[in-house]
C-alpha cells in the first residue's frame, strides 16, 4: 500500500527565542516492511545541525531555532510503500540487546496496577494469546479519551485516570509485559484511518518479543495488530525515546504548538 503523509509541527513564541534545540524523529526507515519512496524534512525559522542514527536505529535530526525567531515550523512529508499486514515485525535487531527492553523507565515503572495486569501473562502456553488479552484488558480499563492524561503521564497513573490516548495504551502494555518477563518496546509512527485524512497527532503502539516470532505489534487503542496502513518511524523504551520531537529552549518566552497531519492512500 502506498501512503502519502504530510506532517507539520509549528511552534509559536510570544517573545524572540534565545536558544532552542529539538531532536526530531520524523524520518521513516527502510525495512522489509516498508520502502520510503520519497521523503523530505523542511524547516522554517530554524536549521538542521546534524543527523544521526540513535541506539534504537531511529533516524534523528537536530534542529536549532534561528536566534530571535518567534516561529519554528518543521514539516515532514513524502510517500511510503508498506509491504506487510500481519503485525509481525520479526527477528530484526539493532544495537540494543533484548535484555535492554526489560528495563523500566520513569514512565513505565510498574506499580500495583501494572503488576496486577501483568498476571494476565502466564509465560507458558499461549503467550501470544495472553498478550492479545492484555491489550483488550487495557482498552477496557482505559478507554480512548483525549482528556485525562498528559505527555508526561506514567503508565501506572494512566491506569487510574479513567481514560487515555495511544501513548498511554502503549506504555501501559509495555510496562505490564516487562513486569511479566516479556521484552517490550514503544513504537511511534503513522496510521492511515479509514474514515478521515486529517488527524490530530501521530500514532503509537507497542511491540512484545516472542522467541518464535520475534517482535510482534499490538495497537491497543484500535484493538488489533499493525497492518499495511501503518508506517513505522521510531522505537524505544518509552514515549520519550520514540517521540516525534523532543527538545529544550532557553528564555522566558511562552510556547504554543499547532500540529497538522494528513495520511492518505
Amino acid at each position: 500500500m502506498k501512503l502519502s503523509i504530510a506532517h507539520t509541527t509549528q511552534y509559536d513564541y510570544d517573545a524572540p527565542v534565545i536558544y532552542s534545540l529539538q531532536q526530531v524523529r520524523l524520518t521513516p526507515p527502510d525495512s522489509v516492511h516498508q520502502t520510503v519512496r520519497n521523503w523530505s524534512l523542511d524547516i522554517e525559522g530554524g536549521r538542521e545541525e546534524l543527523s544521526f542514527v540513535d541506539q534504537y536505529q531511529n533516524l534523528t535530526t537536530l534542529v536549532q531555532a534561528e536566534p530571535g525567531e518567534t516561529r519554528v515550523a518543521i514539516t515532514a512529508s513524502g510517500e511510503v510503500e508498506t509491504h506487510t499486514a500481519n503485525g509481525i515485525f520479526g527477528k530484526i535487531y539493532g544495537r540494543a540487546p533484548l535484555w535492554h527492553f526489560m528495563q523500566s523507565t520513569s514512565r513505565t515503572a510498574p506499580g500495583r496496577r501494572i503488576n496486577k495486569l501483568a498476571k494476565l501473562i502466564r509465560r507458558k502456553g499461549d503467550l501470544l494469546g495472553d498478550l492479545h488479552k492484555l491489550s483488550a484488558e487495557i482498552l477496557s480499563i482505559v478507554p480512548y479519551s483525549t482528556a485525562p492524561t498528559q505527555a508526561t503521564t506514567t503508565a501506572e497513573d494512566a491506569l487510574g485516570a479513567g481514560g487515555g490516548v495511544c501513548q498511554d495504551h502503549a506504555q501501559i502494555f509495555v510496562a505490564a509485559a516487562r513486569a511479566a518477563g516479556v521484552p517490550a518496546r514503544y513504537v511511534s509512527g503513522y496510521l492511515m484511518m479509514n474514515d478521515r485524512v486529517d488527524q490530530d497527532a501521530s500514532h503509537a503502539w507497542a511491540e512484545a518479543h516472542l522467541d518464535d516470532l520475534g517482535w510482534v505489534g499490538f495497537d491497543v487503542s484500535n484493538g488489533y495488530s499493525p497492518d499495511e496502513r501503518y508506517v513505522r518511524i521510531a522505537a524505544g523504551l518509552d514515549s520519550r525515546d520514540a517521540a516525534p520531537i523532543t527538545g529544550m529552549r532557553l528564555g522566558a518566552a511562552r510556547e504554543s504548538m499547532i500540529v497538522s497531519l494528513q495520511v492518505q492512500q
